[in-house]
């Protein structure tokens, strides 16, 4: 299903813009993958842009629909006394994965809370002991927050950045504090935390 001749692959192209701060070789190289190049990945980031500003263009869940089809899957979710919904759709690009939207309650408009790549519900998730298993692109929000408890959610330096305060073995075995970046819940990259950070 495609919008005005934008579908799938024009908006995993729109998801990996946003990566391309932090790692525009992974982009580049996935980018080539899907048969496109950086000018068309521009292109699909700008007409988004002016898509979801047009004041004909659903809004919520249903502007996805408009470009991905309806959700592969619709879950109930509870945000403390909230009752939320998710829905999820496959993208190629990340098959163990699923971009989520997540919908405040239906009474209040159902809202958007929030949106990203989780963990598929029957994927299994990666092993991560140390901080050496934290690879870019490798694991989500929910991956890293289950592997290391204790972790602390905080908010990242643009809308769809998201930051997590942990803890975690190094390379020498030494338990140190760290932060890691995530862009559309898709683990970029991981560095130490400062006394201040």
């Amino acid at each position: 299903m495609a919008i005005n001749g934008f579908g799938v692959t024009e908006f995993q192209l729109f998801l990996l813009r946003r990566m391309a701060d932090y790692h525009p070789e992974l982009v580049e190289e996935t980018v080539r993958r899907l048969g496109a190049t950086r000018a068309e990945m521009r292109e699909a980031n700008k007409r988004w842009q002016a898509m979801v500003r047009a004041p004909r263009f659903p809004r919520g869940a249903a502007r996805y629909a408009a470009v991905l089809g309806p959700a592969g899957e619709s879950l109930p979710r509870r945000i403390g006394d909230l009752a939320c919904t998710a829905r999820q759709w496959v993208l190629p690009l990340w098959p163990g994965l699923r971009f989520e939207v997540l919908l405040g309650p239906a009474e209040i408009g159902a809202p958007v809370l929030n949106e990203w790549l989780v963990r598929a519900g029957d994927a299994p998730p990666p092993a991560l002991c140390t901080v050496a298993d934290l690879v870019p692109w490798s694991c989500v929000v929910g991956d890293v927050g289950a592997a290391f408890p204790g972790a602390v959610a905080r908010e990242g330096s643009a809308p769809t950045r998201f930051r997590l305060d942990f803890e975690a073995s190094d390379a020498d075995g030494v338990v140190r504090s760290w932060t890691a970046d995530f862009t559309w819940g898709l683990l970029q990259e991981v560095a130490p935390r400062g006394p201040g950070g």
